[in-house]
């Protein structure tokens, strides 16, 4: 996969760019990390501060931080070649900071500035501590097993706002798109496949796939320093399966990235602040009222980190909510039983009062100790991933029904697969108790997205008048309205499928008094599978007979993605023997973010 490539990449360049040695018992070389926030974000999701002191990180530190020289210790930098960063380098090298230097660059370096870095290094008589200088073509962040965004720090640069803005110039254009490419060039290194490109006409993903074209055929025929033969690759092997690359256009389809959803992690993406595999959850102090006239009390902020290491999280992350309620529930129940027995075994190794983080360091080689020992902390780790999913999913809870989110979702769906409607669209907006005015807006947006015939005059005024009591803001609506209008002339409009909802009897075990998770008046919903617009574009491309057959396929969104999409293709995939599917996008937004770049759009 590509987390595995990526990582061992890393591990390499950790390592002074050889490959790691295995099962040694030698103590690594210790040495320092210096990143920008561009390489910090590539490594966070896959190296915890653990593995990289494994790997004789001592310190890891922000390339543009005030750093203390550390004379006798070599040190490893890994960062975007630009203006300010050399800068920086050549600073370090004049103040003679580290003993040695190992420069990675994120994305390769251009010959005029690796000049520079040589007359930097001239100049301050340290051409020698200068070891190695290499580019690392890593320039694009994994989430997940199949799934990667292009970057993080200055996102705007490439979002859905920035392809889309009316007053564009070409050159602007031009260098948005080459970004776009070098990222994506990278990943194809990292992963060591040349891909064959398949993308529509006519819009931004097909000028990405005529760039990233020609960047591949230049490198392939450059067949000294081609990234793609050979040792050079690292595993030195090339295979000649080609993965299918599909490029799409998020103008395909601006329904999915406004639509409530249903499953665990869209749904945290969606109303929690959650980012790069890291979701933040305001903790509420206690339910008691504070007396009359004092202050509030301050909301603490919690962060999780939602890994790959997490059982409950890899099996229920696509899941339907009331699900992953249920299951969240068993697992305390499980627990529970289980807590006599942590009590016992903290009895025995004397640690009643002690902390959980104190236990876990102690490794006593007595017989009666090394079973306690050894199930404690698993014990231990196993009440943390509840205690995490417990408190992220109330969180979510809560959202759910102050929002009535079940039942925006399941009217969109509706909208969607074109169902018949039990209730009158001005019924919700009018609503007081149903939702914030965004989702009433998202709740429109999507309404008139997805009709054939856009609401007559009149009605659109009734709309829009109920629209601005509720409080929202109309500028999206401008922007859809002209998208409309301009893809209207230039396309049919994207279909999204029968899907469809059926609501099951309530819920049963969580609505037992003694459930964490109090779930009445929400609607226990069920998934039929559906395939959005960008998975039937991959569903027909992979159908096709003149394709060549191969087993991976990357689907890439310009313009920006959603959890929603990715979740899609992962069902998707999951009813197709053998192959895989890799979900990638420009940006990773949910719809506040998108509808912020709409509203953006519209005040033009």
């Amino acid at each position: 996969t590509v987390v595995t490539k990526q990582t061992a990449a890393l591990k390499r360049m950790l390592n002074f760019n050889a490959p790691p040695l295995k099962n040694t018992t030698a103590e690594p070389v210790w040495k320092l990390l210096i990143y920008d926030r561009f390489g910090q974000d590539i490594i966070s999701p896959l190296l915890s501060v653990k593995e990289l002191r494994d790997m004789g990180i001592t310190l890891h530190l922000l390339l543009h931080s005030d750093r203390d020289p550390i004379p006798d210790v070599p040190a490893i930098y890994f960062v975007m070649p630009t203006e300010e960063n050399i800068d920086r380098i050549c600073q370090d090298l004049r103040n003679q900071l580290y003993e040695s230097y190992y420069l990675n660059f994120i994305s390769a370096i251009s010959r005029s500035k690796l000049e520079d870095i040589a007359s930097a290094a001239l100049a301050a008589n340290a051409v020698n501590l200068v070891t190695k200088v290499f580019d690392q073509y890593l320039n694009f962040i994994t989430l997940e097993d199949d799934m990667f965004i292009l970057c993080n720090q200055n996102k705007e640069h490439i979002s859905y706002h920035a392809i889309n803005k009316p007053d564009i110039m070409d050159t602007d254009m031009d260098g948005i798109m080459d970004t776009i490419v070098d990222s994506l060039f990278c990943f194809f290194v990292t992963l060591g496949a040349v891909p064959i490109i398949r993308c529509p006409r006519g819009n931004a993903a097909e000028m990405v796939a005529v760039k990233l074209d020609k960047k591949l055929r230049e490198n392939l025929r450059d067949a000294r320093n081609s990234l793609f033969t050979g040792d050079t690759m690292g595993t030195g092997q090339f295979s000649f399966q080609r993965p299918l690359f599909v490029l799409a256009d998020r103008n395909l389809d601006l329904a999915t990235p406004l639509h409530h959803t249903w499953t665990y992690q869209a749904l945290i993406h969606d109303v929690l602040d959650f980012h790069l595999n890291r979701v933040s959850v305001e903790e509420s102090q206690g339910s008691e009222a504070s007396p009359a006239g004092a202050r509030p009390k301050k909301k603490n902020k919690k962060s999780y980190d939602l890994t790959a290491a997490d059982k409950f999280w890899q099996k229920h992350k696509g899941s339907p909510f009331p699900e992953v309620a249920e299951a969240v529930q068993e697992e305390l129940d499980t627990y529970r039983a289980q807590e006599d027995e942590v009590k016992r075994l903290k009895s025995i190794m004397g640690l009643e009062g002690e902390d959980d983080g104190a236990i876990s360091m102690l490794s006593d080689n007595t017989a009666k100790l090394t079973s306690a020992v050894s199930s404690l902390p698993e014990l231990l780790e196993k009440k943390r991933l509840i205690d995490l999913h417990t408190n992220v999913a109330t969180a979510v809870l809560d959202h759910i029904k102050s929002r009535k989110l079940d039942v925006y979702f399941e009217y969109e769906e509706k909208l969607m697969s074109k169902s018949t409607l039990d209730k009158s669209l001005l019924d919700i907006i009018s609503d007081p108790d149903a939702g914030t005015a965004e989702d009433k807006m998202r709740l429109f947006l999507i309404y008139y997205i997805t009709s054939q015939q856009p609401p007559s005059e009149a009605d659109l005024e009734q709309y829009k008048r109920a629209l601005v009591d509720a409080g929202c803001d109309l500028s999206p609506l401008n922007y859809i309205k002209q998208w409309k209008a301009f893809t209207k002339m230039a396309a049919t409009p994207a279909n999204y499928g029968s899907s469809g909802v059926k609501p099951m009897g309530l819920f049963s075990r969580v609505m037992n008094t003694g459930s964490q998770f109090v779930m009445e008046g929400v609607k226990n919903l069920v998934l039929k599978q559906h395939n959005l617009p960008v998975t039937r574009i991959l569903d027909n491309l992979m159908e096709m007979k003149s394709n060549p057959v191969s087993t991976l396929a990357i689907v890439f969104v310009v313009g920006g993605g959603n959890y929603i999409e990715y979740q899609n293709l992962v069902d998707y995939t999951k009813a197709r023997q053998g192959k895989r599917v890799l979900y990638g996008c420009s940006e990773l937004f949910n719809a506040a973010q998108f509808m912020k770049q709409l509203s953006q759009l519209g005040q033009k």
